[in-house]
């Protein structure tokens, strides 16, 4: 395992490169809460976010996106749309209807790491916050990797986060109508 500083000058390029290794995760910093990372698709390093995490393997991993509209399999509603345009990039995570059924859950992180990784790579993170499943949001890389059941490929070391660190409101724009599923950082009202 290797650790960085998020303002090391090669921070975005070193991450882009490990997330291009088979079954590689990253423990990076967000605008919200510290996340687990890795290349969206690669189910050997999704296996081991699950494991990592001990979580549940039926609660889906978020997708980072530096983009919206670069999710082609999705289905946007007008609402969802507006959500997204108001709000993003942010502490929101959208949910929306999947082009082959089921839900994609997405969010654009308001924070210049992840922003500058994402468009470097060029393509989608699967992501999870990087607490112990069922445990308090974590405030240092430290309190992860003490919580975490084993270890990332890598450490983007952001600092210590506030300790009131919330993860990302939820919503779910997939009913009608549209629900709050966890309030989280952004407060927002649906009416």
């Amino acid at each position: 395992m290797k650790i960085i500083k998020v303002d090391d000058p090669r921070a975005v390029e070193t991450a882009c490169d490990v997330l291009k290794q088979p079954g590689a995760v990253l423990l990076i910093p967000t605008e919200t809460v510290y996340g687990l990372v890795c290349r969206a698709g690669d189910e050997t390093a999704v296996e081991k976010i699950y494991r990592l995490k001990q979580r549940d393997h039926r609660k889906l991993l978020t997708l980072f996106v530096d983009r919206w509209q670069t999710l082609t399999g999705a289905v946007f509603s007008k609402k969802a749309i507006q959500l997204a345009e108001k709000y993003c990039p942010g502490a929101i995570t959208l949910i929306v209807a999947g082009k082959q059924g089921g839900t994609i859950g997405f969010r654009i992180p308001d924070h210049p790491f992840v922003l500058d990784l994402l468009q470097k790579c060029g393509f989608p993170l699967a992501s999870t916050s990087a607490n112990l499943s069922g445990e308090p949001n974590v405030c240092t890389t430290a309190e992860a990797l003490l919580q975490l059941n084993g270890e990332p490929d890598l450490v983007v070391d952001g600092g210590e986060l506030p300790p009131d660190a919330l993860a990302s409101t939820v919503v779910d724009t997939t009913c009608d109508p549209i629900r709050i599923v966890r309030q989280g950082a952004l407060k927002i009202e649906i009416i």
